[in-house]
């Protein structure tokens, strides 16, 4: 394998788990901001449908992210069908990603 190969390959590698990551890192940021948005209504002066539009927003920026971080997985899947065609060198673990994980899905109505 050239070398030109071998650096591009290695430099998607290492942008794609940092893409993967990123978008794993919003869904935590999600998740964390849900549960300081329940913790705060739950106080008794506050009414049981205070923030209700946002948690409902919220979801939904959620469902985008997820739906983001399965884009990403398939570039991930393409990515290595493409390294196994022009790397196939390379001594690293190829990926293997289930069929499942990355099936289209009818998108769920906002």
């Amino acid at each position: 394998m050239s070398d030109r190969i071998f650096n591009d390959t290695r430099n998607l590698k290492k942008l794609v788990r940092e893409a993967e990551a990123l978008a794993d890192e919003s869904m935590l940021a999600f998740a964390k901001l849900k549960q300081a948005m329940l913790a705060a209504r739950q106080n008794p002066a506050v009414g049981v449908d205070a923030g209700q539009k946002a948690l409902m927003r919220l979801t939904q920026a959620e469902q985008q992210a997820m739906a983001m971080s399965t884009s990403l997985l398939r570039v991930h899947d393409e990515l290595s069908k493409v390294a196994h065609v022009y790397a196939a060198e390379d001594t690293g673990a190829p990926t293997v990603i289930e069929p499942s994980a990355i099936e289209e899905r009818t998108p769920v109505p906002a």
